[in-house]
């Protein structure tokens, strides 16, 4: 379930989250692109602004999102075939609503799985409301160096857990993918770890770790490490 930081972090940032997530709008880019149909009915969980339906390039009938954020779903795309809800996608009263609606032709999530409290949990409820899945996550090698540099563990979950998690949901297909995110200086790179909404919420750093950091961070990039999920 997302934590109070989490919904907080997210509502702070809405506004800029657009200008500042370029790494979640290429992970939603690639995922839509993977799906080798064109579904009818989809259901968005952690819709945020709307990437995931910003790259659907085909006529659909109905677009259900959820994000626990309000200011994400107010700047979600609007129109008579979409439903924005603002709920945590793991709170009992959401799930029970959302079995109303299915099934759905596809089940899809983006950058946001990997603040649920128990994922595997959410792949099990999930998985019943549609027999086709797209999911993207954000997995523990995203900010690798800066980890071994301060020492820190992260707090994301580890590739091969979601791995083992994602064989409950049968025929899946499991990719892992890096990338790779310039900037200028480090200023930078530390401005966009709190305000890119990768963080979520939490105090990846210390005042001492980020001054070190800020005058001998020894790369011009971040690295990012997303899992994706196809059935």
């Amino acid at each position: 379930m997302y934590s109070k930081s989490h919904q907080v972090e997210f509502e702070k940032y809405a506004k800029n989250y657009d200008s500042n997530a370029f790494i979640q709008k290429k992970v939603a880019k690639e995922l839509v692109q993977k799906l080798n149909f064109k579904p009818k009915t989809i259901l968005d969980i952690g819709c945020g602004t709307g990437e995931i339906y910003k790259n659907i390039s085909w006529k659909i009938d109905r677009f259900v999102g959820v994000d626990c954020s309000s200011s994400m779903c107010k700047l979600h795309p609007q129109s008579k075939n979409i439903e924005i809800i603002c709920s945590d996608f793991e709170s009992l009263e959401f799930v029970e609503n959302i079995k109303k609606l299915a099934p759905f032709d596809l089940l899809i999530s983006s950058s946001s799985l990997q603040w649920a409290k128990d994922i595997g949990e959410v792949f099990k409820i999930y998985s019943k409301l549609s027999k086709k899945i797209a999911f993207s996550i954000f997995t523990n090698k995203t900010f690798k160096a800066i980890y071994e540099i301060t020492n820190r563990e992260s707090f994301l979950p580890s590739f091969d857990s979601v791995y083992l998690l994602s064989k409950t949901l049968n025929n899946c297909i499991i990719e892992r993918k890096i990338y790779k995110m310039d900037f200028v200086d480090n200023l930078s790179m530390l401005r966009y770890i709190k305000e890119g909404g990768i963080s979520g919420g939490n105090r990846v750093l210390d005042y001492k770790e980020i001054k070190y950091l800020l005058n001998n961070y020894p790369h011009s990039y971040l690295e990012f490490e997303v899992a994706f999920i196809i059935k």
